[in-house]
């Protein structure tokens, strides 16, 4: 795993499955809501998002969180590992009300946390599975054969998922 794409609804744990792994595996890491969005919440043109994540998946190694499926497909073409946080729409929800009362909002980019809920973030978790899915599995589908995908269900899942590359890339510890 040298060039990992994270992907998932908002609150599915994202941010913290992406710094941890980058910890364990030693690869700079990148949140894309940090590229996005400026201090105040002004998101970047989609020309400069577009040429920014081009410049971001021409390095040897990364790991790049965030969904955005309209920028996917260059990810997914880079990509060799795509971790899919398919997390209920439950866990998403507690995991953006923790997110709440850990940061207390805004923008926390030493933490890749960008905390801004509204009721059109609430929806989109709550349909995500039924609306954004879909549209992202099409968009692995056509971009991303030939990537390892892994998709982790549960917190639980990922906790597993993240002690088995430790082991495997820290034997010893």
């Amino acid at each position: 795993m040298d060039r990992i794409a994270i992907i998932g609804c908002g609150g599915s744990g994202k941010s913290t499955v992406a710094r941890r792994l980058a910890r364990i595996l030693d690869v700079p890491l990148v949140h894309l809501d940090a590229i996005y969005y400026d201090e105040h919440w002004t998101p970047l043109p989609r020309n400069e998002f577009v040429a920014q994540q081009e410049k971001l998946v021409s390095g040897e190694r990364w790991i790049i969180e965030g969904n955005y499926a309209s920028s996917l497909p260059i990810r997914l073409a880079a990509a060799d590992t795509v971790i899919f946080l398919d997390l209920p729409a439950a866990a998403c929800l507690r995991g953006i009300v923790q997110r709440r009362w850990r940061y207390r909002g805004g923008q926390h980019q030493a933490d890749g946390v960008y905390d801004r809920i509204n009721w059109n973030f609430v929806r989109y978790i709550v349909s995500y599975r039924h609306t954004m899915r879909p549209r992202i599995r099409s968009l692995l589908h056509d971009h991303g054969p030939h990537v390892r995908l892994i998709t982790l269900t549960s917190r639980r899942h990922a906790d597993r998922f993240l002690d088995r590359v430790r082991r495997e890339e820290q034997p010893g510890i």
